[in-house]
């Protein structure tokens, strides 16, 4: 059977940035076998596969695959795969904006696709699940020995390491600036040895010291645990970073919104939004959307 793919680059509008992905329109006969195979096979931090929905009024269930294991939730993979729907899918509506719903391993995603001249231009997703925390996590000085830093580069005030998963957990960890956040070279032994089993085991670390107008804040994201040693820009992580970011606004209602900067470590940068909504001291809501690029389209036999 043959089957057709593309490739995008997620959370940029240059190609050679953002976070690469391959989207399978059709995965429809596809084992999890194979399609564990194909995920590594193009060794991308995750490879998404479309699938007829099994849930009544959903539009599309989704499957998505690091080159290691496969995750129920993934932020880019789901933004992506919108965006070749929107490319793709000729019964949409592309006069300006569709709201489509996902079936993925973690529930139902909400996604919205916005058009220009029937082009799909940004796609953003909603969370669903509101954030779990935890304090369950390495000390400082634990921290410091995985990320080959020094204990003073981290920020121990309301803005203090802390793990929340909105689907998929990570531990966030605060340092001064973009200097230390250069500096960072993961210690794979320490990280075993600390995290690997761990309820948060990949690490998001960030600060507020952007390098880009309109940014609020710079971060990096390590998940070995996945397969993963850097991603390039991590929507699931920013949907959690949402509520750790959440809990930490003093107003008690309101819309709040950052715009996050990834990858430029890496040489991918990439530009992801992140708005959530409270009620009464809660949160409600987490959105994080971005823009993405197609950047090739091909067949791969599978015999």
């Amino acid at each position: 059977m043959t089957y057709s793919f593309y490739t995008v680059d997620v959370f940029t509008n240059t190609m050679f940035g953002g976070n690469q992905l391959a989207v399978f329109p059709n995965g429809e006969g596809l084992s999890t076998e194979i399609m564990q195979k194909i995920a590594a096979e193009f060794n991308f931090s995750e490879t998404v596969f479309i699938l007829p929905s099994t849930v009544k009024n959903t539009t599309k269930k989704l499957r998505i695959f690091t080159p290691s294991q496969e995750l129920p939730f993934a932020g880019h993979p789901t933004l992506g795969a919108a965006y070749i729907l929107g490319i793709s899918d000729n019964t949409m509506d592309k006069n300006d904006e569709c709201k489509i719903i996902f079936e993925e391993g973690v529930g139902l995603v909400p996604t919205t696709i916005k058009f220009k001249n029937k082009q799909p231009i940004y796609t953003e997703l909603t969370s669903p699940q509101l954030p779990e925390f935890s304090d369950d996590i390495p000390s400082i000085e634990e921290l410091a020995s995985i990320l080959s830093l020094k204990t003073e580069d981290f920020r121990q005030d309301n803005y203090s390491p802390q793990a929340v998963s909105c689907g998929l957990p990570f531990l966030f960890v605060p340092l001064h600036n973009r200097d230390a956040l250069k500096r960072i070279k993961l210690n794979s032994d320490r990280w075993q040895q600390l995290l690997e089993k761990n309820w948060a085991s990949s690490l998001y670390v960030f600060c507020f010291d952007p390098e880009h107008e309109g940014s609020n804040i710079r971060a990096r994201m390590f998940a070995p645990g996945l397969g993963v040693t850097e991603d390039p820009a991590t929507g699931s992580a920013a949907t959690a970073f949402g509520g750790y970011l959440g809990i930490r606004e003093t107003e008690k209602n309101g819309q709040f919104h950052w715009r996050i900067e990834q990858g430029f470590e890496m040489g991918r940068p990439s530009f992801l939004e992140v708005t959530i909504e409270k009620i009464e001291e809660k949160i409600n809501k987490i959105c994080v959307g971005g823009s993405s690029v197609l950047v090739t389209q091909g067949k791969i036999k599978i015999t």
